[in-house]
């Protein structure tokens, strides 16, 4: 095996909107945005057979 990919980032960017409706009632919107970094593993990965791991890391600067 060699290593094709090695970068540290956020690759997916989550957000949660609660939107009140006329009835009362609350629902929460979800959105998930791929990130540059998304984009550049997906183009590094394509039509390969790979073997992903991912870590967390400690400090993480954005949520």
């Amino acid at each position: 095996m060699r290593e094709i990919f090695s970068k540290e980032g956020v690759f997916v960017r989550y957000g949660e909107k609660t939107v009140k409706l006329e009835n009362g009632h609350e629902i929460v919107h979800r959105s998930e945005n791929p990130t540059e970094l998304w984009w550049e593993l997906k183009e590094a990965l394509k039509g390969r057979r790979v073997r992903v791991v991912v870590y967390e890391l400690e400090e993480s600067g954005e949520k």
